[in-house]
């Protein structure tokens, strides 16, 4: 096959069987969704705390989680989340479907640009859908399960005081009957949010959340394609394209991990306190100053890294697997 066909292929959704493609990565979004969990509750409780009044970092909230809460409090939530898979459909559904319409309709070629795009369209789209179902399941990472600690007991005072002020974050306060039933918690937190807010408690920090994930989604595709060309345009031809993709998309994510961590960790404190834009700002600004910039990065990094590894192994590797017969000579692996 000659480099002209291989140069820069990118699998459109037109080029793909849908009766594959879509079902392969609502099930490529559950594995990766288990497998990242962890990461994203130990990011929203680094972000969500005072200081370092519970957690010292990454690490110590991963070993202080499994001490006092066992492996399971490491999936608090976890089911709840599981609901954003429909939500991703349609972020992905959003961002192919806008790189095709500008392709397409109005004659944009660069694909740095259609992606730049698509990608902030798809995450209004994400957000819109998911934003409900990430306050639930935010209360719930917050939610320590005393009644599994295996030596509470043995907890010093600070160690409980510290426990008790995480706890209070939520502005929710749940019995331990209720707190032990994992459908009982998801429907005592819906109650709550609804009897003090309404349907617009559902929506809290919706604006800070695009104001986080549009830039956040619309940066990660347009450095994946850059850091793609780039390396696409120095690697020898013989090295397979799904390798330059993996090496780019961690790049990715580091770099628009880097530029909107700040407003992530306002948009974190906003959906679980309840306050508002320029309060939660004042706090935080006095709480951590400048280290604000920082709060919870060292976890983001991971979980991104992590995630952008993964998500494009699997997403390429789909578009591969449900690409129609006539493009499959086209198509460098």
């Amino acid at each position: 096959m000659g480099f002209e066909v291989e140069e820069i292929q990118v699998i459109e959704l037109h080029m793909m069987d849908k009766r594959k493609y879509f079902p392969l990565t609502l099930l490529s979004g559950l594995t990766i969704r288990t497998m990242l969990y962890p990461f994203v509750l130990i990011k929203t409780r680094l972000q969500i705390q005072k200081g370092n009044t519970v957690y010292r970092g990454t690490f110590d909230a991963f070993v202080k989680i499994v001490r006092n809460e066992g492996r399971t409090g490491l999936y608090r939530g976890f089911w709840v989340s599981c609901l954003q898979l429909f939500p991703s459909m349609a972020y992905i559904s959003t961002y192919e479907g806008t790189r095709h319409y500008l392709k397409e309709h109005l004659g944009v070629t660069e694909n740095s640009i259609r992606s730049f795009v698509g990608g902030g369209l798809a995450s209004v789209t994400g957000q819109t859908l998911a934003v409900p179902i990430d306050i639930i399941s935010q209360h719930l990472m917050l939610m320590g399960r005393r009644e599994k600690c295996k030596d509470f007991s043995e907890w010093s005072k600070e160690e409980r005081r510290a426990q008790l002020k995480l706890s209070n974050l939520q502005n929710i306060h749940l019995n331990e009957r209720v707190s032990r039933s994992r459908f009982g918690a998801v429907n005592a937190i819906i109650r709550t949010i609804y009897k003090r807010d309404g349907l617009l408690g559902f929506y809290k920090g919706y604006f800070v959340s695009l104001a986080c994930f549009a830039p956040n989604s619309a940066l990660w595709w347009f450095f994946y394609d850059s850091y793609t060309v780039l390396f696409a345009g120095v690697i020898p031809t013989y090295i397979p394209r799904l390798a330059i993709q993996v090496v780019a998309a961690p790049l990715s994510g580091v770099s628009a991990a880097l530029i909107t961590n700040p407003i992530d960790v306002i948009r974190a404190r906003i959906q679980v306190e309840g306050t508002k834009f320029g309060e939660t700002v004042r706090t935080l600004w006095t709480e951590e100053g400048y280290w604000l910039v920082t709060k919870g990065l060292s976890a983001r990094l991971v979980q991104s890294v992590t995630f952008s590894i993964f998500i494009i192994l699997g997403y390429e590797t789909i578009k591969r697997w449900s690409i129609l017969e006539q493009y499959k000579d086209k198509v460098r692996w």
